[in-house]
């Protein structure tokens, strides 16, 4: 932990890394940030001790760059550091479809960069990073990654062929969890229970159901067939689930999000 690291675009996701970085026993005096706005530098620097500064200043001084700025501000982003970054520099980019191609082709000849797909409950230190490396990352590099964002979560290396289906799947895919969970709360109005009741006995049948499929090692399955008694309530509701082509509605929403990860990696934004 004896290098520097910037976290260039400072929004929630980067704020999320910084703050996993300092709990997982990173120096503030080795971390650097960078802002938009002069009030939310202050306000990091007053949170967390880190040095507020250009994305020029650190290109030129930290050792490893996470891009932790939207897609459509890339651009943008590499022209200020191309002529700071050198091919010493690690660069980790965060920004959905953006590949690392893409981003080598900006910088200096040979520079190491990896591509990670994170998803928003990295706020919450349960969030899941996968992690692709491109033609100059080294094992090192990964494992280097691996370090950081590890801090806020899981981490998962793929291919970066893999990174659009991820993406599809886990980096959207807290909001279908959001989707149906909204579609249950107004269900349970329509039976009759009051919003606050129906959120709070969805959202803990939510949070078992996730740990139940984490820690058992079931199939989804068996974990369904043990709640689904014949002629029961629950094989009603599924059958209706079926009936509506909620499955089949399922992928081709996940097919949708995917090719739109590859609009976003041809440049079509």
């Amino acid at each position: 932990m004896t290098q520097t690291v910037a976290v260039l675009g400072t929004g929630k996701i980067g704020e999320a890394l910084l703050s996993g970085m300092i709990r997982a026993g990173w120096p503030a005096s080795a971390l650097l940030v960078t802002t938009r706005r002069a009030e939310r530098a202050e306000e990091l620097r007053t949170r967390y001790g880190v040095e507020a500064v250009t994305n020029a200043d650190a290109a030129k001084r930290a050792d490893t760059l996470i891009l932790a700025v939207k897609p459509q501000d890339m651009n943008r982003l590499l022209d200020e550091l191309a002529p700071h970054v050198s091919a010493e520099r690690l660069v980790i980019s965060a920004a959905a479809g953006i590949t690392t191609a893409t981003i080598e082709s900006r910088l200096a000849p040979n520079t190491p960069v990896v591509r990670v797909m994170p998803n928003t409950p990295v706020l919450v230190d349960e969030g899941m990073s996968v992690i692709s490396g491109g033609s100059h990352a080294t094992v090192e590099h990964l494992a280097h990654t691996e370090e950081i964002f590890g801090g806020v979560g899981k981490t998962l290396r793929v291919p970066e062929s893999q990174q659009d289906a991820a993406t599809a799947l886990s980096g959207s895919g807290p909001a279908y969890f959001y989707f149906l969970v909204e579609a249950m709360t107004d269900a349970g109005i329509l039976l009759g229970l009051p919003r606050a009741q129906a959120h709070d006995l969805i959202v803990q049948a939510a949070i078992g159901a996730a740990v139940m499929l984490r820690d058992s090692g079931e199939h989804p399955v068996k974990l369904r067939e043990a709640v689904t008694s014949p002629a029961g309530t629950t094989i009603n509701a599924i059958r209706e689930l079926e009936n509506h082509g909620v499955r089949a509605a399922l992928i081709a929403a996940l097919e949708a999000a995917r090719d739109r990860s590859r609009e976003l990696a041809s440049g079509n934004g």
